[in-house]
């Protein structure tokens, strides 16, 4: 199967970050990413179901995590960002970050392991640090919020392709111990619909659960999942409006245009949002809040 760990899916994503770094009008360049990726990378993009067609929406993701990440740091002043099951995401060493940022990637020990290794020759532009974690673990979960709470002021989390692979439970005891530490001020994650979590489970479902790493979240509520534990949306982009607008929109989506016509308006609405990026900001009155696209 093209899964055998989760860890493999960060080189999946890597893979599709070096092809679009291989385009002469690339919307972002990683030129670590095909160094990550490596040929397991390469292989599952191969093997998976779909796996090359399907790029546009990971390449965009990325974009817009860019975007959003270098707005909050720049225009809200976050001096921490916080990566958590980061993968091999390489933005501490390629996004124009300020020199005093302090970036914490988080992840199992052998995927840090393998990214320090490939990297050991470069270095990043900002504050890096590579912190061992096993993000399920309540105790260690726990130990670390608090070690990271007491280090800066003004933390941005980063979730990105994290919380498909979790249960809601686990979604939301995450979502607890985020807002118990006040200094974690913005959360930045990728969110999809119960439609998409259908979808992905027909496209991929075998592939990943090979890898003990099955599609699990996709709530009915949306974004509103979040409130009851501190959190309030302030950025909603849809995916689809973002990939028009980063022209990497999926193949035929002229097709799919055509169809969404003739459906109900309600029907097309839940087709936009579908897939969507999300800046979620501490639920307090005096939260710096920044302007949202709907």
């Amino acid at each position: 199967m093209a899964i055998e760990h989760i860890s493999d899916t960060a080189r999946w994503v890597a893979m599709y970050r070096a092809m679009e770094t291989g385009r002469p009008d690339a919307i972002f360049r990683d030129p670590f990413a095909r160094r990550l990726a490596g040929d397991r990378g390469a292989e599952i993009v191969r093997q998976m179901p779909r796996g090359v067609s399907m790029a546009w929406a990971m390449i965009v993701r990325t974009a817009v995590f860019d975007e959003i990440i270098l707005d909050v740091v720049k225009d809200s002043h976050a001096d921490m960002v916080v990566n958590l099951a980061a993968g091999l995401d390489t933005r501490a060493w390629r996004l124009p970050l300020p020199a005093g940022l302090q970036w914490v990637d988080v992840d199992l020990p052998d995927v840090l392991e393998y990214k320090s290794g490939v990297l050991r020759a470069e270095r990043p532009v900002c504050r890096y640090e590579a912190l061992p974690a096993d993000l399920t673990a309540d105790d260690a979960r726990a130990t670390l919020f608090a070690r990271l709470g007491t280090a800066a002021a003004r933390v941005l989390i980063v979730t990105e392709g994290l919380l498909v692979y979790l249960a809601p439970d686990q979604v939301g005891a995450l979502a607890r111990a985020l807002a118990s530490v006040r200094s974690m001020r913005w959360w930045l994650t990728d969110l999809g619909s119960p439609l998409l979590l259908r979808f992905m489970t027909r496209t991929w479902g075998r592939a990943v659960a090979a890898g003990n790493a099955p599609f699990r979240f996709g709530p009915a509520e949306g974004p509103d999942f979040f409130r009851p534990f501190g959190w309030r949306e302030t950025i909603f982009r849809p995916t689809a409006d973002e990939a028009r607008r980063l022209r990497r929109q999926m193949r035929g989506i002229w097709f799919w245009n055509a169809l969404a016509r003739l459906a109900p308006k309600r029907r097309r609405e839940q087709f936009r949002r579908m897939s969507a990026f999300l800046l979620l900001e501490r639920d307090e009155p005096d939260a710096t809040a920044l302007p949202g696209r709907s």
